[in-house]
């Protein structure tokens, strides 16, 4: 008991000093530069008393302020407010910043800093190790002299408004660590230089409009343990040398337009436990060769994709994989039946497999042997003459059509013979019913809220004058924007009950979203849509390019069969999955609307109506009717 009383009695003292050490390394301010600069920081960004008091030390009391040996050294402002009065100005005006010549840390994440960040970041901020602004709001492009930080080990700019190019001169940041650009806007391509970023950890440019092939320079990257190129618009194939990544763990890459085969050598990479490359176009076999003993047990995601012949026994590496929408064929191992989920492909004596058709077709088109589900009659020919075909072949034809710029004469000649092998029934969906009012309708707008979202309809917010509505833009409080298009109550047959209507019996993903309705006014009523970012698909053909020579750049023609495949399956859906089948009536180029990662959706809808509604004499007329 005596011996247990002395070692407690030691663990006090030895706490009591140990603090005593601590705040006897704290020591006060005592640069006036360095206080004028955080009194100045203080105020630009409204921060309040409480966290901030004037009259006592910051080294001592300020939230976020750390000092080492009487200089400022780290500043976080992460998880403060602004006063009311801060709060009306929320802009990126830091440059006091540029007075703390030992800042290792800036930390503002989560803290709104409206605007550009200033381009002398990377000429006064040399000493800075660690910069983290994400969720702050910021927009523009991301400064050039950021690779002049040569000291920085960790740069966070996810989650903001970050548009252009990525830096080809953040290659030089030679002691970076981690790198995320996540979730913003940024276009362009990853710079090759980044293969010199030998201490690279962890590098993140998710959900960006990132675009052409990833350079074969990231296999340098020997210290890469996470890495995630996941929804943009990658191409091509992936790198070879991304089987010399030792380090690496995490590897996501899905939702992109990658091509080919999976390098075999990443299947035997030591480390790697997680790897998702599902919805993208890649096309091979599993490798069958000797696995890497030492290989960790990870989790693979292949799901979406056009991954064909049998499995093997590379799976026994994997302690969960997704094999579904693929074109796997053959028996499915029982070593592999416990950790693979194999949905829709082609698999013997499974449920929820591909038909016959479909699995046949894909293997006949590519010359490659199909084993019939294990059926003695070896590969069935494609089937031809059957009235499911027609679905097929008019998916082909909207694809060239639109391709051709001739997408309005396939689609309305391919109505009217299609037409006449239809038969009249209910409206119905895919059995489904009537859709809910919530979910057609979007929600309730008022007439004021409107009004504010289009600065009181000024001209500047209006897209164009229609037929039977004008079209504005407009932006809610919340920064959200909006499409509104006007309609007159009393005009053009109540196009927008029509539409209304539509929504009201139909839905699909591949229609541009309607967000809501205004209908109070007795004069004018409104209906409410999402934004969509790339605009319509005359505007998106040519652009001029960012070079600023006014040349025009062209779609390249992988986006432009998404575009057109996108623009099929919406026109498809309304011919054969609605019954009666409906025809569109007003497609054309500005009618096909594009999301930010350049997913078609049919606009237009007014117009919408059954084939049995004389169409057959009425089609040369809407081709010559005036635009909405």
């Amino acid at each position: 008991m005596k011996n247990t009383s002395v070692i407690h009695f030691f663990f006090f003292l030895l706490f009591l000093l140990t603090t005593f050490q601590q705040h006897q390394q704290i020591i006060p301010l005592n640069s006036r530069a360095e206080r004028a600069a955080l009194i100045q920081l203080r105020s630009s960004l409204g921060l309040k008393t409480k966290d901030w008091p004037i009259k006592s030390d910051p080294c001592l009391t300020w939230i976020g302020v750390h000092c080492q040996h009487g200089s400022v050294n780290r500043i976080s402002i992460s998880g403060l407010k602004r006063t009311r009065v801060g709060n009306q100005n929320t802009s990126f005006t830091v440059d006091s910043l540029a007075n703390f010549t030992n800042l290792v840390l800036f930390n503002a994440s989560g803290f709104s800093l409206h605007g550009s960040m200033p381009n002398w970041f990377g000429i006064r901020l040399q000493s800075l190790r660690v910069l983290d602004l994400r969720f702050c709001g910021i927009s523009g492009g991301i400064p050039v002299s950021v690779g002049n930080m040569s000291n920085l080990s960790e740069l966070y700019l996810s989650d903001n408004n970050l548009v252009g190019t990525v830096p080809s001169s953040l290659g030089l940041l030679s002691r970076l660590s981690v790198l995320d650009l996540s979730r913003n806007a940024l276009t362009g391509v990853i710079p090759s230089s980044f293969g010199s970023l030998l201490n690279l950890g962890y590098l993140n440019v998710s959900c960006n409009s990132l675009s052409s092939s990833v350079p074969t320079q990231l296999g340098n990257l020997a210290s890469l343990v996470v890495l995630d190129l996941s929804s943009n618009s990658f191409t091509g194939t992936v790198p070879i040398e991304f089987g010399s990544l030792r380090s690496l763990e995490r590897m996501v890459i899905r939702n992109n337009s990658f091509a080919g085969n999976l390098p075999e050598a990443l299947w035997s990479l030591p480390a790697l436990s997680l790897l998702d490359a599902s919805d993208n176009h890649f096309m091979g076999s599993l490798p069958d060769k000797r696995l890497n003993v030492n290989a960790n047990m990870g989790v693979f995601n292949l799901s979406h994709n056009m991954f064909y012949g049998v499995v093997t026994s590379v799976l026994r590496r994997v302690s969960s994989v997704d094999l579904s929408y693929n074109y796997f064929q053959g028996k499915m191992p029982e070593y592999a039946r416990d950790v693979a989920v194999f949905d829709k492909n082609c698999f013997r004596s499974l449920s929820g497999q591909r038909n016959v058709k479909q699995c046949a077709a894909f293997y006949t088109m590519r010359g490659l042997p199909f084993d019939n589900f294990g059926l003695p009659n070896g590969t069935l020919p494609l089937p031809l003459h059957d009235h499911k075909n027609n679905r097929r072949m008019f998916v082909i034809a909207v694809v060239f059509g639109t391709l051709g710029l001739i997408l309005p004469f396939v689609i309305l000649v391919t109505s009217l013979i299609i037409c006449r092998k239809r038969r009249k029934t209910t409206l119905k969906v895919n059995g489904s019913g009537p859709v809910s009012i919530e979910r057609a309708y979007g929600e309730v707008f008022v007439y004021e809220k409107i009004v504010a979202a289009t600065d009181d309809f000024n001209d500047e917010n209006l897209i164009k004058n229609g037929y039977s509505c004008d079209v504005f833009s407009g932006v809610l409080e919340n920064g959200i924007r909006i499409i509104i298009k006007r309609f007159d109550a009393h005009s053009v047959k109540n196009s927008y009950m029509v539409e209304l209507d539509f929504r009201s019996k139909v839905s699909h993903p591949r229609f541009v979203p309607l967000l809501g309705r205004c209908l109070e006014n007795e004069k004018e009523k409104f209906l409410i849509y999402k934004h969509m970012p790339k605009g319509d698909l005359s505007s998106s053909l040519s652009r001029i390019n960012d070079r600023g020579d006014e040349r025009f750049t062209s779609l390249d023609w992988i986006t432009r069969l998404k575009i057109a495949v996108g623009t099929a399956e919406g026109l498809s859906y309304l011919h054969h999955e609605c019954l009666p089948p409906l025809v569109h009536r007003d497609v054309k180029a500005s009618s096909i609307l594009l999301d930010d990662k350049y997913e078609a959706r049919l606009g237009s809808l007014s117009k919408v109506c059954t084939q049995e509604d004389n169409i057959h004499s009425n089609w040369i007329k809407t081709l010559i009717s005036p635009p909405l």
